[in-house]
């Protein structure tokens, strides 16, 4: 997940949503894939490898962040959420108790960055077997499947995780709204291609029924959170939303 402000990244795809909605077919994934990548990984050229100074604290500070991210992987699992304190994180990741802070403020914010791995990958996995010639009803089902299963692996990472969308840490929500921003990037190219080949009513407002789809699931997911829901009725609930979604709700108006 890119290390800039998500206020900036949600603008960026308002805007680009906006014009691929009026020139064309949405490219949002493509855009937001792109998004993501870290000017950082990008190999540098010869002159900067030799005569930038900041290299090597770059390349530290990247090491430094994925021992963090491993050790708190792997306190999370073996304690569990609660338990596992961001100084036992530091220990783990063989580094200072006050040092991890220059990496990450909160366990809340590893959190969400493990969220969004598990995201990217249950994109990835929708892009890997979509095809665009399926009835946009499927295409959605099956995104919301992709994504459900790979939460299902990792219950209680994924149950903390959802419970911390709404911690109050500025840090925390602006990366959990920018990942939901692209969520719903995503499902917005959907539908668009969808209305493309007559699937949808050409009236639709591709952007606001994929923010309902969008709430329509986190819904669900919030009381599969919660301990209202279990799995298999937050997967049902799920897929009972796109349906009346795609039916609707209200008869439509005779012909006068």
């Amino acid at each position: 997940m890119s290390e800039g402000p998500a206020s900036d990244g949600r603008a960026f795809v308002r805007s680009r949503t906006a014009h691929s909605l009026a020139g064309g077919p949405l490219q949002i994934y493509a855009i937001l894939f792109a998004q993501m990548k870290s000017m950082s990984s990008r190999p540098p050229s010869d002159s900067r490898a030799a005569h930038h100074p900041g290299d090597g604290r770059l390349l530290r500070g990247a090491r430094s962040r994925a021992r963090i991210r491993a050790a708190a992987r792997a306190l999370f699992e073996e304690r569990g959420f609660d338990a596992a304190t961001l100084r036992a994180i530091a220990e783990r990741a063989g580094m200072g108790a006050s040092s991890i802070y220059r990496h990450v403020r909160s366990k809340h914010e590893l959190l969400v960055l493990e969220l969004a791995e598990l995201q990217e990958e249950a994109w990835l996995d929708f892009r890997r077997h979509d095809n665009r010639s399926t009835a946009t009803r499927v295409r959605v089902q099956k995104f919301f499947q992709s994504q459900h299963e790979l939460l299902a692996r990792h219950p209680d990472l994924t149950v903390i995780a959802f419970r911390a969308t709404t911690y109050p840490d500025s840090r925390v929500s602006t990366r959990v709204l920018a990942l939901n921003d692209r969520t719903i990037g995503l499902l917005a190219e959907i539908l668009q291609g969808g209305r493309a080949h007559g699937d949808l009513d050409p009236r639709v407002d591709v952007l606001t029924a994929a923010r309902t789809l969008f709430h329509g699931a986190m819904g669900a997911r919030i009381s599969w959170a919660n301990g209202l829901l279990s799995e298999r009725a937050c997967r049902t609930a799920i897929e009972a939303m796109v349906e009346l979604s795609f039916r609707g709700l209200g008869r439509a108006p005779a012909d006068s």
